[in-house]
């Protein structure tokens, strides 16, 4: 079975980003993220309603990567402390040595590849540093955007599953995609 241990924290680089542990100062970027109707609207999850609900994201974050159960980076460009995004494993299946690939990027840095960038650098991690076997992300299917970041960064459609998630009184479409470790 998988085992996973965040201590201590992994930070990850690439040519424009620190990905980085989230800390209480970053309640407001979080806030700006979290809160915002038109980022939202693909992910399942309520929309934070103050910075209290942004703290205390943080901190649940902390809880479950002390746990062992998840891990939620912050996405900042290098150099700069401003958080432009989250990226993490939010879920894990430890016996099938699979996670759950998640993320959000603020709108002004959509098109720019900063998200496969960030994308490249965690999977390169859960497959190298955590021996994952395998990978998934689960989009809503008019997330073409986020659909096109997986595919380019070498997932594979696996399925499309009608009506699957309830959510704010109605039922919700999931496409998952997956990839798997490279052969070595």
């Amino acid at each position: 079975m998988l085992t996973v241990n965040f201590d201590p924290f992994p930070i990850l680089s690439t040519d424009r980003l620190r990905i980085r542990q989230l800390v209480e100062s970053d309640a407001n970027d979080l806030f700006a993220l979290r809160s915002h109707e038109t980022l939202m609207r693909f992910i399942p999850r309520p929309l934070a309603k103050s910075m209290d609900d942004a703290v205390l994201l943080i901190r649940g974050f902390d809880e479950l990567i002390r746990a062992g159960e998840s891990i939620t980076w912050g996405i900042a460009l290098k150099n700069e402390p401003q958080v432009i995004g989250t990226i993490g494993f939010v879920r894990f299946q430890k016996e099938n040595y699979r996670a759950e690939v998640g993320y959000l990027l603020h709108s002004d840095y959509h098109g720019s590849g900063l998200m496969q960038e960030a994308l490249l650098a965690v999977v390169d991690y859960g497959f190298r540093a955590l021996q994952l076997h395998s990978i998934e992300a689960i989009v809503d299917p008019d997330n073409t955007a986020s659909a096109n970041v997986l595919e380019r960064s070498g997932f594979r459609k696996e399925g499309h599953f009608k009506e699957n998630k309830f959510f704010n009184g109605r039922f919700l479409d999931s496409v998952y995609y997956a990839r798997l470790a490279p052969i070595e």
